[in-house]
């Protein structure tokens, strides 16, 4: 690849994607296609010749675009918001990638006669459904504000995150590594270590980070700084044999936790517009419309089995969550289709496997053209046919359904009412399980360290290296021990409050309850205790003299030291904390929600003798009373976002909610004080 070629091609692709760009605006069709139809056209496929001096180098730059199109997904991504829908968008989610790939896997296997390996990837090709392409669309047709366009995005959402996880194990098997249950295993807790270790390190550092530099009001230097971060783990994630795409996204996601977030993706816009244009354009360089006609057979089938195979999996599981019968249709229909990360997954194959021969690429990306051109009529068609299916639907059917929604609502608002002890028994387990993830992951980085050869940096450190890293590696453990301890305190005053929950104080009470605090700390450090002997294992020196004089090296540090390790355990946890509860309260000025296109934030304050006093969002029936989103509720000067089904409105509480301006008219009827 020499200068001038590239060049050449970058100034060619450009131009292209410029025209394109207008030319679908004006006929109101989705970018995208015109792009890989651009590429399709100047490839050597269709004439014989190249119109672009050297492809390979597009293919390079089409790597940018990945990495571009992932960290904006990651930056667009809002635990918040996901959380308020989880318990729809999490399960369809789920039961669709599932299902999808096990179908591919069935249909590369048993129509197509293909391997193992192409047919795991058609199956993972198939099992994600595009959430730029959905936005885009829903956006054009202003239908942001009707009430199945959350679950669609989100449910899209989660399938992104899904199929993250599920490029990265199939990485694993393309480069060699096997199907069988050991091989995936160690394939997917690498994947869990790496993904833990650079989200709570993230978490701790980089939004104290992006925001220190912000501070500056310099956005060169605020932009530089977070793409220096997203190229470092995306490095981290290539030399490690995971996915390119894995790491740019868990930047992003770390970058949707700062307060500049919003700043952040406006300045990557541009360059994800740009990058992503020619990634398209590439995938249509590879595309060979002789074999897409040769297998058009195979492409119109496996396109009928996608957007079946999604439509019902989205459906039931919109039923199955207790949505309406016109919601779950539109659901079905607004989620059978599959985009970008077709092609990413694709491509991922090609580059790979370098399996030219098969067919695969070409029936993944003439599947994916079919299903995001007939996407836009079926959005259309989703609202009447689902008006058919609720008119045409037994009364008693529709009674049963009914009655089955009203008991879900009823179930998660009890399960917020008296599971409170548990989630927290829960999310301190959760947290117990990063620190013991972040613990394996450096492990893993100084074994790592330990296997290179530093003899052109240092002979004198080449041939004592096992002893300083296991030094250093006891160090980073040792700062680790202030919030496990913090954290079993609180898991084991929590485990004892629940075991005597609803008890009199009485001694024998109270004598329990000491004693399952006692057990309960004793196993978690125990357990902590034994990780850190397995993990030295590794690395400790042969020499039992050399072990022993690391040893009392190690505590005389930790006795001199302890209260440094104890200050930078205690703040290491304190912006952990800040960072997981970031989007949980925020200052009541600040009106960080995300809405869709024609949406609009709005406060309401529920007045003293309002009828909503009392009541809770789900007993007041806010939403199929008035329309609109209710994001947080500010109370005493503190938003609150994660309010749950539960929580009891009371007189003075500002409601922050999305939605149109009647539907928020509608909202100020419901709680203002009766005439």
């Amino acid at each position: 690849m020499t200068q001038n070629a590239f060049l050449q091609d970058l100034a060619m692709l450009m131009a292209v994607a410029g025209f394109v760009s207008v030319l679908f605006t004006r006929l109101k069709w989705p970018k995208v296609i015109g792009y890989i139809l651009a590429g399709v056209l100047l490839s050597s496929h269709l004439w014989g010749f190249s119109f672009l001096a050297d492809e390979g180098s597009v293919q390079t730059i089409a790597q940018l675009g990945i990495i571009f199109l992932m960290f904006t997904m990651g930056l667009e991504f809002s635990t918040s918001d996901m959380r308020r829908i989880k318990d729809v968008t999490f399960p369809t989610a789920l039961l669709d990638t599932a299902v999808m790939t096990w179908l591919g896997y069935t249909f590369g296997r048993l129509v197509c006669g293909w391997d193992t390996v192409p047919s795991i990837f058609l199956g993972v090709a198939i099992c994600d459904s595009s959430t730029t392409l959905l936005a885009k669309i829903i956006a054009e047709m202003n239908w942001s504000r009707r009430p199945f366009v959350k679950y669609v995005i989100g449910t899209s959402v989660c399938e992104d995150i899904v199929c993250v996880g599920l490029i990265a194990l199939v990485t694993g098997v393309a480069q060699g590594h096997g199907m069988s249950l050991g091989a995936a295993g160690m394939s997917l807790g690498g994947l869990l270590i790496f993904s833990f270790a650079v989200i709570v390190f993230g978490l701790v550092l980089v939004p104290r980070l992006l925001s220190s530099v912000a501070s500056h009001g310099d956005n060169e230097t605020l932009l530089l700084t977070v793409l220096g971060c997203c190229f470092l783990v995306t490095y981290v994630a290539f030399k490690l044999d995971y996915s390119l795409a894995l790491g740019a996204f868990l930047v992003g996601v770390l970058g949707s936790s700062s307060d500049v977030r919003r700043r952040l993706h406006q300045m990557v816009e541009p360059l994800k517009s740009m990058f992503a244009a020619v990634f398209f354009v590439s995938i249509g360089l590879l595309v060979n419309p002789f074999v897409c006609w040769q297998n058009i057979g195979l492409i119109l089938l496996l396109s009928a089995l996608v957007m079946a195979g999604k439509g019902i999996n989205c459906f039931a599981g919109g039923l199955a969550t207790g949505e309406s019968l016109k919601t779950s249709v539109q659901m079905g229909m607004g989620l059978a289709q599959i985009g970008e990360f077709a092609y990413m997954v694709a491509l991922l194959y090609l580059t790979l496997t370098g399996d030219a021969d098969r067919p695969m690429y070409q029936v993944v990306v003439g599947v994916s053209l079919l299903t995001t051109l007939l996407n836009p009529v079926m959005l259309r068609a989703s609202d009447p046919l689902g008006d058919w299916v609720e008119k045409r639907c037994p009364a008693g059917l529709r009674a049963k359904l009914t009655a089955y929604g009203d008991f879900l609502a009823r179930y998660r608002q009890s399960l917020g009412a008296v599971a409170e002890n548990r989630r927290r028994v829960r999310g301190m387990i959760m947290k117990l399980a990063l620190v013991a993830a972040l613990e394996f992951a450096i492990a893993l980085a100084f074994g790592i360290l330990n296997e290179q050869d530093w003899s052109s940096f240092s002979a004198w450190f080449n041939e004592h290296k096992q002893i300083v890293l296991y030094l250093l590696q006891n160090l980073f453990l040792a700062a680790f021990f202030a919030p496990i301890f913090f954290l079993a305190q609180g898991l084991a005053r929590t485990v004892a409050t629940i075991v005597l929950d609803g008890r009199k104080d009485t001694r024998f009470a109270l004598a329990v309850r000491g004693a399952v605090r006692f057990v309960v700390l004793g196993i978690v450090l125990g357990l902590f205790f034994l990780e850190a002997v397995m993990i030295n294992v590794n690395l400790m020196p042969a020499n039992s003299w050399l072990r022993g004089g690391v040893g009392v090296g190690i505590v005389a540090v930790a006795a001199l030291g302890w209260k440094f390790f104890l200050r930078t355990g205690r703040r290491a946890y304190a912006r952990l904390q800040d960072a997981l509860n970031a989007n949980g309260q925020e200052a009541p000025g600040e009106d960080n929600v995300l809405t869709l296109p024609g949406e609009r934030v709005g406060r309401q304050t529920i007045a003293v003798n309002s009828p909503a006093v009392g009541e809770t969002v789900v007993s007041l029936n806010v939403r199929q009373k008035t329309g609109v989103n209710v994001v947080a509720v500010e109370r005493g000067g503190v938003r609150v976002a994660n309010f749950g089904p539960s929580f009891v409105f009371g007189p003075g509480d500002v409601l922050v909610v999305t939605g149109d301006a009647a539907q928020q008219k509608a909202l100020r009827d419901l709680v203002k004080e009766p005439s």
